[in-house]
């Protein structure tokens, strides 16, 4: 229950999802937890074989694009530029398998991160659109 002193957080107005988010270091740490997770679990190991062996640059982008995304500084475009996530992995093979395990991983780092329970809620919801825009694109080159 809110604190009735306190004003309601509603995520993804300004930076209030970057501020849940832990900011820059809250997010590596969920991103972090995203890549142990694809390491370890079995029904990502497909998507595991998409990523390059040493994982660093990933982590670093995605660590950069969820910073902007979630409302915070855009330090992704900083330093990689402009991306478009879809058009980004539409060259990967992303059928729902491929999706359902990125959104489990991402549900498993979930879990190891101090967020409130209606914010990692929010954020399942949230993440599932810009991975089932990547599985569509990854349909359409593939048609």
């Amino acid at each position: 229950m809110a604190d009735p002193g306190q004003p309601e957080v509603v995520w993804g107005v300004g930076d209030a999802s970057y501020q849940a988010a832990g900011q820059f270091d809250g997010i590596r740490t969920l991103v972090d937890a995203f890549y142990d997770a694809m390491e370890t679990l079995p029904e990502a190991k497909k998507i595991r074989e998409m990523h390059p062996v040493d994982l660093s640059e990933s982590r670093d982008k995605l660590t950069r694009f969820l910073c902007g995304w979630l409302g915070g500084p855009r330090l992704y475009r900083e330093k990689y530029g402009p991306i478009a996530i879809p058009r980004a992995h539409a060259h990967l093979d992303i059928q729902e398998a491929e999706r359902d395990a990125w959104l489990t991983c991402m549900d498993e780092a979930l879990k190891q991160v101090p967020y409130e329970e209606g914010f990692k809620k929010y954020l399942m919801t949230q993440l599932f659109v810009p991975a089932e825009r990547c599985r569509l694109a990854s349909q359409a080159v593939r048609q």
